[in-house]
């Protein structure tokens, strides 16, 4: 015991030391990264998105070890809930309106801003329906409502954004703007017609794929309507380690396999 003080302050305990302290702020360092690594990523996500988006982010989950964690909702209320603070990693929007929104007031990471998928728009009816329709100029949507309502979802939410400027454009707007049955996003007005609360409705058609209780009427001409696109971006105040990662990985081949299953088209990646 009388000796220790002497070994204390000894170059080889000095060395040993300071080998241990960088051992452990080593230990420390790959402890803190996993961690990081470990730590959920959380994902605003477009409502439509849920089916085949709940399918990639269990694929990145198997293959990076990194928990998703998403939350879907209408890209407009999705939007102002980041606006307001709302802790998200990435934002896949599904119109380029909400995400250009974001980027005006700077909380996305521009750089990181990336068209993903587009889609189409449907005419939609319950399964037992005996509806018929052809969507074209002036075509008789509001006599097939009947006494009914069109579900549709809100002015704001891209889904009722594109559906109204494909009403107006073929000319029927005003045949149901007095019968619209306003969804808070584009699967309650699916919920509408599939609970057969409403005759008709307009979703997207990978909507439509998803819920067996409903038919597509038919599509609505691509050209009737702003194009369809989903953009996703890295939120600015993330400080996710994984979630760049992960939005390289939604334009991976296994993500592009999963959405097109689902009836997605998948944009090319950029270059």
């Amino acid at each position: 015991m009388g000796d220790w003080p002497e070994l204390r302050m000894s170059p080889m305990f000095n060395s040993l030391h300071r080998r241990a302290f960088a051992l452990g702020a080593a230990i420390a360092l790959i402890a803190s990264a996993a961690l990081a690594q470990s730590a959920p990523i959380t994902v605003f996500a477009a409502a439509s998105l849920k089916n085949a988006l709940d399918d990639v982010d269990a694929a990145y989950t198997a293959r990076s070890h990194a928990p998703v964690r998403a939350a879907y909702a209408a890209s407009s209320a999705l939007a102002r809930q980041i606006e307001q603070g709302a802790p998200a990693d990435a934002f896949i929007s599904a119109d380029s309106d909400w995400m250009d929104y974001l980027a005006q007031r700077k909380l996305i990471v521009a750089a990181s801003r990336r068209d993903v998928l587009t889609n189409h728009l449907a005419l939609i009816a319950p399964a037992a329906s005996s509806v018929r329709l052809t969507i074209r100029k002036g075509f008789p949507l509001g006599k097939a409502l009947g006494d009914g309502r069109l579900a549709i979802a809100g002015p704001e939410v891209p889904a009722g954004k594109y559906g109204r400027a494909s009403l107006t454009s073929l000319g029927v707007m005003d045949s149901v703007k007095d019968h619209l049955a306003t969804a808070e996003n584009v699967r309650g007005a699916l919920a509408f017609v599939a609970q057969s609360e409403a005759p008709l409705g307009i979703v997207y058609d990978t909507d439509a794929k998803s819920e067996p209780k409903v038919k597509i009427v038919g599509l609505f001409p691509d050209d009737s309507h702003p194009r369809i696109v989903y953009p996703a971006a890295l939120v600015a105040a993330s400080a996710s380690a994984g979630a760049a990662a992960y939005l390289g990985f939604l334009q991976g081949p296994q993500a592009s396999a999963i959405f097109q299953r689902y009836g997605f088209i998948v944009l090319p990646r950029p270059r």
